[in-house]
């Protein structure tokens, strides 16, 4: 789709009267607003083309090919709505296409022809139509209140209202708000999404996974982390949900591929949808995260993906069922905890006081200064300081519903019924359990599909026993007034309850419980009990943590206000799921003394990995006989009789980055990023050109996989090779 800008150019960000500039070093921090990119330097850098070849709005350029896959990215590669992405990011998809007789998880999909392709269950394309700066709207509306909850109040609604009135305008598109600076700058993105996607080449696992959780997050890897979708629309070319009359979609612009790839140094770029980094945030942010969530979390994972390994162990249908959760909860752990490894490393909360510390100073010696931000630093630790009293508590209601999946499921039944409650005769209660019965049901199925009630018990039981232990502020104060004499007693109690309850299968709920609005009204047990009893406690510390949102909002807009200010610079956006570019070279790094990584590595690599009788290191033996007969055809790495597999680069990216095309200076694609090394999973919170590498499949080994391996010669065929 065609980018437009309308009103005031994106990202042309106001700080009073001022516009924030962006400008970077070659190569630099940054994930840079596609209408900053005449300052990024990219010329200078090695871009080979015109910077208006990527974006220059009112015409068509290589943002048009890009795409966000849900929460990855990804790029169209041929005139017919292909897509390539990573096979992690299509992984959901795949799962759910899976049964035990027919595993494309395990043995990949090949469709050879459109009618062959499947429906990518889950999967939906976001292509970025258009967007404006609407901060002066949103600060406008909050510049008469100083309290903290309806100041959040008062964006929400006003971003609702934005949003409502784009899409009623053109009813084509989708609209989102999204924040650029915290409490500083908003943008209202639209987007064309569509919803009917399909499976056309997805690896086996044993490529698409190849080194498992051995190497994710690791250097070197050797990864063919690739898939191949297709966007689908309705004959007339407007979005459309899944229908056998769907035709592809025709983009505006798609990616020629350049089999040849690149070489170590070559100047190479990326376009993609980002996550969330928080770079410009106090000392304070970064202690909470290094104290509190990223061990929480990480070891919170770990435990549930124990159980659910274990309940899959030996039933085939049930380690399907809960691949994709196991796959996702693996990926958190080890990125937070090479997160914590980082951190303790580099001791950037040393770095962060140091530099809150001279900023404060500097507010002190400048009198306007002092007038308007003279509490600013105290005020933050202020905050920062009552968050950390109850951060336990909030954790753990976090990860309540996502942790204990029988509460998910109990959520969802006590809404249906206190609102079926509320209705006068029993006719009108059933008209309205009727009326809601499909949806609640809908958000039941997606629940139960990954569910398992065995796993659900014992990490129940882990959860309980850990609130049990919980004290002072963190007190969760349902479990406290249930009086259990012990940490094991209180796990006892939930496991028993889950295994009581009707919950516990789709079959019993739905024939048992969800018929009519009486047998719904009639059903009660400890877990719907107890959930209500949870639900209550949270709602008043729910609305604590919403004040807490609106102080902060207000607190983070001056602190980067302030800081650009001392330093006498302004800064790029934290990265928030909208379109970026950024730019660097294919680039090795030593990250220990007398250790130096290059930048390529080969099949050899997985053969000498799979010698040693890893199970995350098995690979087709179709590989081995290709790299033993020397079958590499046109798709080798120069110096090298062999084929290039992944390949290191010091570019600056995140979460959300997954799936973005890696492009040579001339702006076509030579691979698809998917990871980062160990030391640069930091770069949520700071970015270092030592050490900040991130991880792509070099387009070589994708074409060697296709064309000598799969025999699915039609995909280098669709692209033009």
């Amino acid at each position: 789709m065609r980018l437009n800008i309308k009103s005031s150019i994106l990202f042309a960000l106001l700080v009073s009267a001022s516009a924030i500039n962006f400008s970077a070093s070659v190569p630099d921090e940054g994930m840079f607003p596609l209408s900053e990119l005449h300052k990024a330097g990219l010329k200078k850098a090695g871009l080979k083309i015109s910077e208006k070849d990527i974006y220059n709005p009112g015409q068509i350029g290589l943002v048009d090919a890009l795409v966000r896959v849900s929460g990855c990215s990804g790029s169209f590669v041929s005139p017919n709505g292909l897509i390539i992405t990573n096979h992690h990011c299509a992984f959901s998809a795949v799962q759910l296409a899976s049964s035990p007789l027919h595993n494309y998880l395990q043995n990949g999909f090949v469709a050879n022809s459109y009618e062959q392709e499947i429906e990518a269950r889950g999967l939906t394309i976001r292509i970025t139509d258009s967007y404006e700066d609407v901060s002066k709207d949103i600060l406008d509306a909050i510049a008469k209140t100083d309290d903290p909850i309806e100041r959040i109040a008062i964006i929400n609604k006003k971003k609702a209202q934005l949003v409502k009135e784009a899409e009623s305008k053109d009813p084509s598109i989708k609209a989102e708000v999204s924040e650029m600076f915290i409490g500083k700058t908003y943008v209202l993105f639209k987007y064309k999404t569509i919803e009917d996607v399909r499976l056309v080449y997805i690896p086996r696992q044993d490529i698409g996974e190849f080194g498992g959780e051995t190497d994710n997050w690791v250097w070197p890897r050797h990864t063919g982390d690739f898939s191949f979708l297709r966007a689908y629309v309705s004959p007339d070319g407007k979005p459309a949900k899944y229908s056998k009359d769907n035709v592809p979609y025709q983009p505006k612009k798609h990616l020629k591929v350049n089999p040849n790839g690149v070489e170590e140094n070559d100047f190479v770029f990326i376009l993609g949808y980002p996550g969330k980094t928080f770079r410009h945030r106090p000392a304070q942010y970064i202690e909470y995260q290094q104290k509190f969530l990223l061990p929480y979390t990480s070891e919170l994972n770990d435990f549930q993906n124990q159980r659910m390994l274990e309940a899959g162990k030996n039933d085939k249908a049930t380690e399907l069922a809960l691949a994709t959760r196991i796959k996702r909860n693996a990926n958190v752990m080890k990125n937070y905890r090479g997160k914590l490894k980082g951190l303790r490393n580099i001791d950037l909360i040393a770095d962060k006081q140091k530099e809150d510390k001279a900023l404060a100073n500097f507010i002190q010696s400048n009198t306007a200064l002092k007038a308007k931000y003279g509490t600013l630093m105290s005020d933050i630790d202020k905050h920062y300081q009552l968050v950390f009293t109850d951060a336990e508590r909030e954790l753990w209601f976090n990860n309540l519903y996502t942790g204990i999946r029988t509460y998910q499921i109990a959520n969802l039944i006590n809404k249906l019924k206190i609102e079926t409650a509320k209705k006068g005769t029993l006719a009108q209660k059933n008209e309205y359990f009727n009326k809601n019965i499909a949806l609640v049901k809908k958000e039941l199925d997606a629940v139960y599909e990954s569910y398992n009630v065995d796993a659900d018990q014992k990490i129940a039981a882990h959860m309980f026993a850990q609130a049990y232990n919980l004290k002072d502020k963190n007190v969760i104060q349902t479990i406290a007034n249930k009086n259990f004499k012990s940490a094991d007693a209180a796990g006892s109690y939930i496991a028993q309850n889950i295994a009581n309850s009707k919950l516990n299968t789709k079959e019993k709920l739905y024939n048992e419980v969800l018929n009519n609005a009486a047998t719904l009204l009639a059903y009660d047990d400890e877990i719907l009990k107890s959930q209500q009893q949870f639900a209550h406690e949270h709602a008043p510390f729910n609305q604590e943590l919403t004040r807490r949102e609106g102080v902060l909002n207000k607190l983070m807009g001056d602190y980067v206000a302030v800081k650009e200010i001392y330093q006498d610079k302004s800064f790029i956006p934290d990265a928030n799921s909208t379109l970026r570019l950024t730019f660097g070279n294919i680039k090795g790094y030593s990250p220990a003394d007398a250790v130096y990584m290059k930048p390529f590595t080969t099949v050899k690599g997985i053969i000498e990995k799979g010698n040693s009788g890893d199970i995350d290191f098995r690979y087709p033996q179709a590989i081995e006989q290709a790299w033993l007969d020397k079958n590499f055809g046109a798709y080798t790495l120069k110096g090298t009789n062999d084929v290039p597999v992944d390949m290191l680069y010091n570019m600056d990216t995140t979460g959300g980055n997954s799936g973005s095309p890696v492009m040579n200076a001339y702006g076509e694609l030579i691979g698809v990023n998917f990871d980062r090394a160990y030391d640069a999973t930091i770069n949520d919170f700071a970015w270092n050109e030592s050490y900040s590498r991130s991880i792509g499949v070099d387009i070589r080994y994708v074409l060697w996989i296709a064309d000598k391996i799969d025999n699915a010669q039609f995909i280098i065929k669709e692209m033009g090779i």
